[in-house]
């Protein structure tokens, strides 16, 4: 592999190069495709915890040095735990550091780009640049809960990139190996044939190998756990030199109680908020239609109903619930099958609408709110903690409990404001894309159908076993769902973990033994960063509690930007940055030849002298090519270098002809023995 050099902001071609990530110039102007060389992934799962490695390597194929850009559009719930990349024969590694606040650029992209990336990228620029015929191998780590429903989980790893590039790669790779507790009763890989799939009940494998095909396809693999092997299973593991005082001890548990026992059928008062603004357009509008529907059309016997819909005006079937009767049911399909989407988007007007129809339900009852919304709000309250406010006034209101479930569809969805709201209202808040509406939300409603416990409370015997234990407050479980709590502790020991709430007015208590381990567990290794992402998850609902330039939110935004650096997991405020170099699993490579110290003054006006230091002992010319922002060659200077020492040439700011260029940014390259370095100068007249 070439190497690659110091980094150098440089050039007005986008140079793109397409994989799961995507790799473009800092400078983002007419997009060029270039080669992505391969893309593999490495996954281990433990008891569906997701430890995801992509590696890809890119190739530049035109004449101009780049800054190299990476995006790579993580999934809903991941968190980049590790990000490398291959950089002069040895292996880089960024480091973790509070966001510069210079955002992701991801709007000065073109729209493929920005729905292809989704709505939170991780963002990367290298510190280095990569020159002609040069390739760049990365190599990104993030940790994911996968999803759970009904004892099916799935996985989805980004591989098709056919909305920006169809052109073929050398090298697809998937290698995939779970580890589960309860039996495993079923594992496909859904989108490829031709995989080598094993499964022995407790551990399964994927390795799939494809060669010189367009990635055209996401990897899709999905697995089935024993429906009879509910409870919980517990994970743990100590390590030497935690960066807090909480315990050296770190545990994860995937708590499933068995309902069984329970056979009451919970009567409900249920609204379902549907988004009917002009953004809702087309296909989702049709799968919000469908969802719809198919709730209308598998409500309990005694439960009782009503539909609101919005745009700029707010349109509610029926003044208050009706109770579930065929004729009911009847009008309200031909009312969910009459919805147009156009207008703005009034929130404000929608729960105004909605919630004072609580009035008259009582707590005997599962009062449920479903809001399905795809954008900001337009019209009415826009404010954010205002609309929080006004909603939770509103429920307030009722004296009566409701449990409000959103769901964001799209890029441009306001995720605070849902957040928030479902933290306030017991719920859960739901963000995802255009293309799997319908199934969200009808695996959805089976599950709340059915609660299995609300308002769960956690109690450990003895009371001081654990500490540290998120989420906070415990979310509650429905039928085929599932709870991943993570913690922390001090001494090895085994602790009795009891969890009590409500289910269908009734109290349920389930109890559960679990084994704290004294060992440091290799296959454990991610729980710290576990760990710290559902504290962080947990800090940051609290911050957006809080107005933003208070002295509290202030303070908690250290603290969350503190625990992103010290366990090396990418929150909002943090973001990757740096890098230090390592020399793991490569052979030794020669050392420098030179170095460079940079030119002065810088900016210039008149002239600037352009400094290297020779470390070798090198005879023979060394040449110092300078390029403009639209990576044009402008100048080339040459110096014969006589052995070790430092070395400068002038330059006066003139091309090759005499002519005195204009004001800009400029970069360099230093080629001197076997070491291309590379920087950037500002002439200013």
């Amino acid at each position: 592999m070439k190497r690659m050099f110091l980094a150098f902001a440089m050039a007005s071609l986008c140079l793109t190069l397409f994989g799961a990530g995507v790799v473009v110039n800092a400078v983002l102007n007419p997009l060029l495709n270039t080669n992505l060389r391969r893309c593999s992934y490495d996954v281990n799962v433990e008891n569906q915890i997701a430890v995801v490695t992509v590696r890809e390597v890119f190739f530049n194929q035109y004449n101009s040095p780049i800054a190299p850009r990476y995006y790579y559009p993580l999934p809903d719930g991941a968190s980049a735990t590790q990000l490398r990349w291959f950089w002069n024969g040895i292996w880089m590694e960024a480091n973790v550091s509070a966001s510069g606040g210079g955002g992701s650029g991801v709007n000065q992209l073109p729209y493929n780009y920005q729905t292809y990336l989704g709505p939170h990228p991780l963002k990367f620029d290298f510190n280095t640049s990569l020159l002609p015929s040069d390739n760049l191998s990365i190599e990104l780590t993030y940790v994911q809960l996968l999803p759970y429903a009904y004892g099916n989980v799935d996985l989805l790893l980004r591989n098709n990139s056919t909305q920006i590039s169809y052109a073929s790669i050398q090298t697809q790779a998937l290698d995939l190996t779970l580890h589960s507790v309860r039996t495993i009763t079923g594992f496909q890989l859904l989108s490829h044939t031709g995989a080598d799939v094993g499964n022995d009940g407790h551990t399964a494998t994927i390795h799939y190998h494809a060669f010189n095909q367009i990635p055209n396809l996401d990897y899709q693999v999905r697995y089935a756990l024993s429906a009879e092997e509910l409870g919980l299973w517990a994970m743990s593991t100590m390590i030497t030199s935690p960066p807090d005082t909480y315990g050296h001890g770190f545990f994860s548990f995937i708590a499933e109680p068995d309902p069984s026992n329970i056979t009451q059928v919970i009567n409900k008062v249920f609204t379902l908020i549907i988004d009917r603004s002009g953004s809702m357009y087309g296909n989702k509008m049709q799968q919000a239609k469908s969802a719809a529907s198919y709730i209308v059309n598998h409500l309990n016997d005694e439960d009782r109903f009503n539909l609101v819909s919005f745009a700029t005006d707010v349109t509610s079937l029926w003044t208050g619930h009706q109770q579930n009767t065929p004729a009911n049911v009847s009008q309200a399909l031909s009312w969910i099958n009459g919805l147009t989407a156009t207008g703005l988007t009034n929130i404000s007007g929608a729960f105004s609408t909605a919630v004072p129809q609580f009035d008259t339900a009582s707590d005997s009852t599962a009062n449920i709110i479903i809001f399905l919304t795809d954008g900001q709000a337009t019209t009415g309250i826009t404010n954010t903690q205002q609309l929080v406010n006004h909603v939770d006034n509103l429920v307030n209101q009722t004296e009566t409990g409701v449990f409000l479930f959103n769901f964001g569809i799209g890029n441009d969805v306001n995720r605070q404001l849902l957040t928030l709201l479902a933290t306030h209202h017991s719920g859960l808040a739901t963000f995802l894309g255009d293309s799997n509406l319908n199934q969200v939300l009808t695996d959805f409603y089976n599950s709340i159908q059915n609660p299995v416990m609300l308002n769960p409370t956690f109690t450990v015997s003895p009371p001081d076993a654990v500490a540290e234990v998120y989420p906070q407050p415990l979310p509650n479980l429905y039928l085929g769902k599932q709870m991943i709590v993570s913690g922390r502790y001090s001494q090895p020991q085994t602790a009795s973990i009891t969890f009590s709430g409500q289910a269908y007015n009734q109290q349920v208590t389930y109890q559960y033994p679990i084994y704290l381990t004294e060992d440091s567990v290799a296959t454990f290794s991610f729980l710290p960063k576990l760990w710290a992402k559902q504290k962080i998850e947990k800090l940051l609902v609290d911050y957006y509690l809080l107005d933003p330039n208070s002295s509290a939110a202030l303070e908690l935004k250290q603290e969350i930007i503190s625990i992103s650096v010290a366990y090396g997991v990418i929150c909002v405020f943090t973001e990757f940055s740096g890098g230090t170099g390592t020399d793991e699993d490569i052979q030794p490579t020669p050392a420098a030849q030179i170095k460079l110290l940079g030119n002065f003054p810088n900016p210039f006006g008149r002239g600037t002298s352009i400094r290297f230091n020779v470390l070798a002992d090198l005879k023979g010319p060394a040449l110092i090519k300078i390029y403009n922002v639209k990576g044009e060659l402008v100048k080339v200077l040459a110096v014969n270098v006589r052995g070790k020492g430092v070395h400068e040439l002038f330059w006066d700011g003139t091309d090759q002809l005499g002519k005195l260029l204009t004001s800009g940014t400029y970069c360099y390259t230093i080629s001197c023995g076997s070491t291309v370095l590379a920087g950037k100068m500002t002439l200013l007249k």
